[in-house]
């Protein structure tokens, strides 16, 4: 049984990547992640906010008590924060140490810094990098063509910068996600990672607080995935990745019938641990054979909108005209009390 795909231009023993989080920061559960059948990595955000806000306030703990005595002022030799650096040699080691490709993952706030950041990663030796795209906005002023053309304009700036294939992750809150992507794919884009989960905030009632829950996937919040994995499946030159709800080996399927060339989890180890990897591909390979297929390519975009091109309510708004038709017939199987 083969499960090889391709995806970024990278070979992969199987279809099913770890997304960025903190299970790949530690080099030991990486590890593990591997011996359970992980086929790629992605490494932890670098997140330009994060350093920015750590070099704030190590800056103002090194000056709380300035000018309180005369001695205080040069006594001791300067501090300054070590910026990306423990970040960059984490990954190096990473990249070192195991036996599949590494990708590392990046969020700026600058166009410059995109730059930068990029450039310092690539040199680490990863196979590839990672640039998620989204605009949390909050200024209704802001005009969304500008927001697009900006991150197009970044993506550019960054390939300039490395030799390596750049994917984009991006959230789902744009305009037209459709042909956002397609300029992005026309900008070099070796692959899409569709979509962010990004955290929102919550309420707390009885404190009447904000708080910010970790919130993991839940079964069924793959489904926006899966139909832009349907509607773009042979319809761009980069690789297309389904993230966000893949939890189990029916998920995994799902997402490659969609069209998708590969997966990226994290709840699902969270979940189930390290084992709940080797479990979606047992799945995968299972169902593989009952089906007769031989490859993942054999059934791979079998129900993309691309495949399905002579039914006119695939991936349509007529699907949800067809539901309201048979109302009644869910009405009956699920009745209400």
């Amino acid at each position: 049984m083969d499960l090889s795909i391709s995806y970024l231009g990278l070979k992969l023993k199987n279809p099913l990547i770890v997304g960025a989080s903190n299970l790949t920061l530690d080099l030991k559960k990486a590890l593990e992640l591997q011996q359970a059948g992980a086929a790629a990595i992605v490494f932890k955000s670098l997140f330009e906010e994060q350093l920015n806000l750590e070099a704030a306030e190590l800056d103002d703990d090194l000056h709380a008590y300035d000018d309180r005595n005369a001695e205080m002022i040069n006594l001791f030799p300067k501090v300054e924060h070590a910026g990306p650096k423990a970040h960059l040699l984490a990954l190096r080691e990473l990249k070192e140490t195991l036996d599949i490709p590494v990708i590392a993952s990046l969020n700026c706030l600058y166009k410059e810094s995109w730059e930068d950041y990029a450039r310092h990663l690539a040199e680490t030796g990863v196979d590839a990098l990672e640039l998620n795209f989204y605009a949390a906005l909050s200024d209704g002023n802001q005009d969304p063509a500008a927001i697009e053309s900006e991150q197009v304009e970044v993506l550019k700036r960054v390939l300039k910068k490395v030799n390596i294939p750049v994917a984009v992750k991006l959230s789902p809150y744009y305009t037209n996600p459709l042909s956002f992507i397609s300029r992005l794919d026309g900008a070099g884009a070796a692959g899409f990672v569709l979509f962010n989960r990004l955290f929102q905030p919550d309420i707390n009632v009885e404190t009447e607080a904000l708080e910010m829950p970790y919130n993991l996937s839940q079964a069924g919040d793959s489904r926006l995935s899966l139909r832009y994995m349907g509607l773009l499946h042979g319809k761009l030159n980069g690789s297309l990745c389904a993230n966000t709800g893949i939890l189990e080996g029916k998920d995994l399927i799902a997402a490659l019938l969609a069209g998708a060339d590969a997966v990226q989890v994290v709840s699902a180890v969270y979940r189930k641990g390290f084992k709940g990897l080797a479990a979606m591909l047992e799945e995968l390979t299972s169902w593989m054979s009952q089906k007769g297929y031989k490859s993942v390519d054999a059934f791979r975009g079998k129900l993309s909108s691309t495949s399905l091109k002579d039914d006119p309510y695939a991936y349509k708004r007529a699907q949800y005209v067809d539901f309201l038709m048979k109302s009644k017939t869910y009405t009956d199987k699920y009745p209400v009390n």
